[in-house]
């Protein structure tokens, strides 16, 4: 036989030999339990985009149910996390681990730990995203949240899981915030208080004050005590004791703090633990839609307790009353998140369409010098004097003017409004009519933010880039001309 022949055919030989350990190890149980374990990762994962993207990024490989050290820490820190799922206000029911940690226990096979491989991956995405950013839609709850929740990729979750240290990953997960903290200390304090039976029998009667006695000042006196603003005791009389008990429930309620057992803060007081509680829980979910950076600088405006804040470093710096929408559905103030660009000295308000043919056009038809303090504009942006025009023939389609208010002191948006621009043609600004401020419920506005202490608010926001902000912001005003500022800095 000749050399090269020789040589092809151990080589063939090799070859063949080799094919058939391969099939004899294709053939063995382990390499049958892996391919049986993938083909059930793959089969039950592709039911899921996210899940299935990930898995065939990773071949198919358990993150969850192997048997090394990392896999266990894993499993440790998603089951410990689900123990706590209550404390965060969420239903343990949507994650039920002791169901998954029975299905881990009776899996028999390699096929039956890919599935259960892919379950504990659907349970630990469920939880993240709940967590992390809400575990409801905020626009199905309503309309008027218009807010852009912080979604993260469902893939990255398990991506990112699989890099870092399991319990510090799902300890990061919940916001970060002073204020969830705080309302996950208030929710376990009032699940205590619950427990113990609440806070006792409600107030009966309409009002209370300072000089008055008898059984409904009693009654008031015991439930302060269960509340914990007053120290136990056997007086019957409305005393300073009392009264600074009820100052304090007021402030921390948001009420005017005058000490008066009035109607509004007696409604306040018979409230329950497990009403209080339910707020609770909804203020943690509120949370976690705003769960991102909101930066070290930010504007805060709170609809519920009409103030508005700057926020600095975690902390508030500045705080004033505000003024929100009213009630009805054209006229809420809808929430969402923006960034201010500027601020405008000596506004001129251009007042928005369905403003003015929903409320001046009436009142121009019915009198043309109507609303005198106002201006109209046609669509070249010249002033139209009102004696040539017939307000009759227009309707709300129709109506081809512009309504303005030019720069004074009477004018709708005070002397100074802050900018975000957004969609929804909402901002911040001052307003003449003061008196509205000392409500205790102050929704007023067609939308927009009126400000108690715009003055004040523009002074803090420019003392970040002004030596002097109160001077110069005082320099524009005093022009009396309308005067854009821009921000060196844009405040979320």
């Amino acid at each position: 036989m000749l050399p090269h022949c020789r040589k092809l055919l151990l080589h063939i030989v090799a070859l063949t030999f080799a094919v058939l350990g391969m099939m004899s190890q294709m053939t063995s149980p382990v390499f049958a339990e892996v391919t049986a374990f993938k083909q059930a990762v793959a089969e039950t994962a592709s039911r899921d985009k996210a899940l299935g993207a990930f898995y065939r990024a990773n071949n198919f490989t358990a993150i969850w149910t192997g048997n090394t050290a990392e896999h266990k820490k894993r499993r440790r820190a998603l089951f410990a996390a689900l123990r706590s799922v209550e404390d965060h206000g969420l239903p343990l029911a949507r994650y039920q681990p002791d169901e998954l940690k029975s299905k881990m226990a009776k899996a028999r096979s390699a096929r039956d730990l890919g599935m259960v491989e892919v379950e504990i991956s659907k349970v630990f995405l469920r939880y993240a995203r709940d967590i992390q950013t809400g575990i409801l839609v905020p626009s199905r709850v309503d309309n008027l949240i218009v807010r852009k929740v912080p979604y993260r990729d469902r893939a990255s979750y398990l991506t990112s899981f699989e890099q870092s240290s399991p319990t510090a990953f799902m300890r990061a997960l919940p916001p970060q915030t002073p204020e969830y903290a705080r309302l996950m200390k208030e929710k376990m304090k009032l699940e205590r208080t619950i427990a113990k039976g609440g806070w006792g029998a409600t107030v009966p009667g309409k009002k209370f004050e300072p000089g008055d006695s008898g059984k409904g000042v009693a009654a008031l006196r015991n439930r302060l005590i269960r509340m914990g603003f007053v120290r136990r005791s056997a007086s019957t009389k409305y005393d300073a004791t009392i009264q600074k008990a009820v100052q304090q429930f007021q402030i921390l309620h948001g009420l005017s703090p005058d000490g008066v057992t009035g109607v509004g803060t007696l409604s306040e007081i018979n409230k329950s633990a497990e009403a209080r509680l339910q707020s609770v829980i909804v203020a943690m979910e509120r949370e976690r839609w705003l769960n991102k950076d909101r930066g070290k600088r930010h504007v805060l405006v709170n609809l519920t307790d009409f103030t508005a804040k700057i926020i600095d470093n975690g902390k508030v710096t500045f705080v004033s009353r505000s003024v929100i929408g009213q009630g009805a559905l054209d006229r809420q103030s809808p929430e969402f998140s923006d960034v201010m660009e500027h601020m405008i000295i000596n506004p001129t308000w251009n007042v928005p369409r369905s403003i003015a043919t929903k409320e001046y056009l009436p009142q121009m038809q019915n009198n043309p010098n109507a609303a005198a303090h106002l201006k109209l504009y046609d669509g070249q942006g010249r002033e139209v004097s009102r004696g040539n025009i017939n307000f009759a023939q227009y309707t709300a389609k129709n109506f081809p003017f512009d309504i303005k208010q030019p720069p004074s002191n009477r004018n709708a948006l005070g002397l100074v409004k802050f900018m975000f621009p957004n969609k929804h043609n909402i901002y911040l600004h001052d307003t003449p009519a003061k008196s509205l401020f000392s409500r205790e419920v102050r929704a007023f506005s067609h939308g927009c933010i009126r400000l108690h202490k715009p003055f004040e608010f523009a002074y803090a926001i420019l003392a970040r880039q002004e030596s002097s902000p109160k001077s110069y912001f005082q320099s524009k005003l005093k022009t009396g001309n309308e005067t854009q500022v821009d921000l060196d800095e844009n405040i979320p």
